[in-house]
């Protein structure tokens, strides 16, 4: 994703203080008030911003969905057609994403079912979206691996992405450079694997007579 240079708008530190917090303590277990003091101002002030807590919830998670396929779709468009190239950069983004926005990990995890029908069901619509983008890229990258496999694997990436949250405190991490590096060569190995599942010549297997 790209990285913001400007400072953020009184609306995403509101948004991002509640993410965290949110994260922290879980969504019932965080007021207004203490949001509110968090980004240094009164509680009553945020609804100059949202009409409360639900409101923040899902523009949290419909927007970090939104992000996700909007970036998706610039990667493709910058890609050239290379397949190569579309993956790992379809990687880079999310790992940008994993190790940025942890906090949005959690709150997916646990809060997702608090939204509203109809925000549950954009973020679910969102989200297919850009797993069928992956899927794409991920098979022209390997052409020989089957869609459901294709599929599974990258749910499977996902998973091993959306790691984040449980691998510590930020500053007990090896550095994000390098924890970056390690989470791309993991996702990069799992697809290689899937594939050379996928065409029958899993390593260690005997030969064929």
């Amino acid at each position: 994703m790209t990285t913001r240079t400007d400072a953020p708008t009184r609306r995403e530190q509101i948004l991002r203080e509640a993410a965290r917090l949110f994260a922290e303590r879980g969504f019932h277990g965080v007021g207004v008030d203490e949001i509110g003091a968090a980004v240094g101002i009164s509680g009553p002030g945020l609804y100059r911003h949202f009409p409360g807590k639900d409101a923040m919830l899902a523009e949290l998670l419909v927007g970090i969905s939104e992000r996700l396929l909007d970036g998706g779709r610039r990667r493709v468009a910058e890609s050239d057609g290379d397949p190569e190239a579309l993956l790992s950069a379809l990687i880079d983004g999310h790992i940008d994403f994993a190790l940025h926005d942890r906090a949005l990990i959690t709150l997916h995890d646990r809060e997702l079912d608090r939204l509203r029908d109809t925000d549950r069901k954009l973020v679910r619509q969102l989200q297919r979206q850009y797993v069928e983008l992956w899927v794409e890229a991920v098979r022209r990258a390997y052409p020989s691996l089957a869609e459901p496999d294709a599929r599974a694997a990258v749910h499977a990436v996902f998973g091993l992405l959306n790691s984040t949250p449980h691998l510590g405190p930020a500053g007990t991490l090896m550095g994000r450079p390098a924890t970056g590096a390690l989470l791309h060569r993991l996702a990069r190995g799992a697809f290689a694997a899937a594939a050379h599942e996928d065409s029958g010549d899993a390593p260690g297997a005997p030969a064929a007579d």
